[in-house]
């Protein structure tokens, strides 16, 4: 049985195609993905992104307690509604998931997390709470729905849904969040666009996104949703990184904090590691599609193929295919590099990432 979120029969009503993505029924698009798209690059686009779980701990010292759990430092949280991106590491490095916490108070901070590893998560968080802050109340909040609405006209819309919020949220900046009402308004999203991620009653979600669809809001599903991160240069979780692989070589050593005293779990692993790899955008030269897993040759490897491509896809933007890879540390910007597909070896440019970020092309 497939699990559901708070706005399941709205999109079936808009006729969404709807497929299993990691157990949840969700939508894929309502009609054209390449529209939806655009739309998000050009007006605003909403998504439900309720399947991915909101965490609130709460209680004496949850700072202290997220210090040693993340990997990149919660002190940099000053002001409340400040948002910060991390990881959490297993002893050895790998990557149990990558996580947004906001912190609201010194005795309330709340984590988005990922919808696959969400039940992972939360049995870690709690493992290690029973270890060292056994008075913290870690809340998995499946009351609460999230629909992020994206796009350079998004803020202005959200605006009209919601009479009196523009004077709470105009000012805020990129990561960082306040509360108005019942709603729960975030500056951040996965698109590389500007917009707001509202977290709401689940109660509510349907006429939420009912009024945004009537102020030009266009419902977009997760095939925009992921070529969309994928021109921002963003990881997903499962493709880019994961258990078996560490922060520092999957482009994301800016959400590590290795310089100050504090400890956290998996630093000395990284460390005592060795830096291999690292990951690396791609613009195809020949004509053909990136796809996950396709083996990358440089001149780095005695064309082996020790890289490999972790997101691939057709750039709507660009008009070109794009990847993200994972390649030998010394493969350096605008090296040309060979990725095999079926069996014939494309030219591809490494270059700089993000490829596409506030609608405009940046390689």
């Amino acid at each position: 049985m497939l699990k559901m979120t708070p706005l399941n029969q709205v999109h079936r009503d808009m006729n969404a195609k709807m497929v299993d993505f990691g157990g949840w029924d969700m939508p894929l698009h309502y009609g054209s993905q390449l529209d939806e798209h655009h739309k998000v690059r050009q007006d605003a686009g909403m998504f439900d992104v309720s399947h991915m779980l909101v965490v609130d701990i709460e209680g004496g010292h949850v700072r202290d307690f997220l210090r040693q759990l993340v990997a990149n430092n919660v002190d940099k949280l000053t002001v409340p509604g400040k948002a910060l991106y991390t990881c959490m590491l297993k002893p050895d490095g790998g990557i149990i998931d990558d996580l947004i916490i906001y912190f609201l108070s010194e005795s309330w901070f709340r984590l988005v997390v990922n919808a696959g590893t969400a039940d992972k998560d939360v049995a870690w968080i709690t493992s290690q709470r029973d270890k060292s802050a056994p008075d913290l109340e870690i809340k998995p909040r499946r009351d609460l729905a999230m629909i992020a609405v994206q796009g350079p006209t998004a803020r202005t819309k959200v605006w009209q849904v919601i009479p009196g919020a523009q004077s709470i949220t105009e000012n805020l900046k990129q990561f960082q969040s306040a509360v108005f009402d019942q709603y729960f308004i975030a500056r951040t999203g996965y698109t590389g666009e500007d917009g707001f991620e509202i977290i709401l009653p689940a109660t509510d979600a349907t006429d939420f996104w009912k009024k945004l669809y009537s102020a030009g809001v266009v419902p977009a599903g997760l095939g925009a949703r992921d070529t969309l991160r994928l021109e921002a240069g963003m990881n997903l979780y499962g493709q880019d990184m994961d258990e078996t692989t560490n922060p520092l070589e999957s482009g994301l050593a800016w959400t590590v904090d290795l310089k100050s005293e504090r400890d956290f779990i998996g630093k000395q692993a990284l460390l005592q590691t060795p830096i291999k790899k690292q990951l690396i955008g791609l613009l195809l030269l020949d004509k053909g599609v990136l796809r996950s897993h396709q083996r990358v040759i440089t001149r780095h490897d005695n064309n082996q193929g020790e890289g490999e491509i972790t997101s691939g896809g057709f750039s709507p933007t660009i008009g070109q295919s794009i990847a993200l890879a994972r390649v030998p540390a010394d493969v350096a910007i605008g090296e040309e590099v060979h990725v095999l597909v079926r069996d014939k070896q494309l030219a591809a440019k490494v270059v700089k990432y993000p490829f596409v970020r506030n609608g405009q092309i940046l390689i």
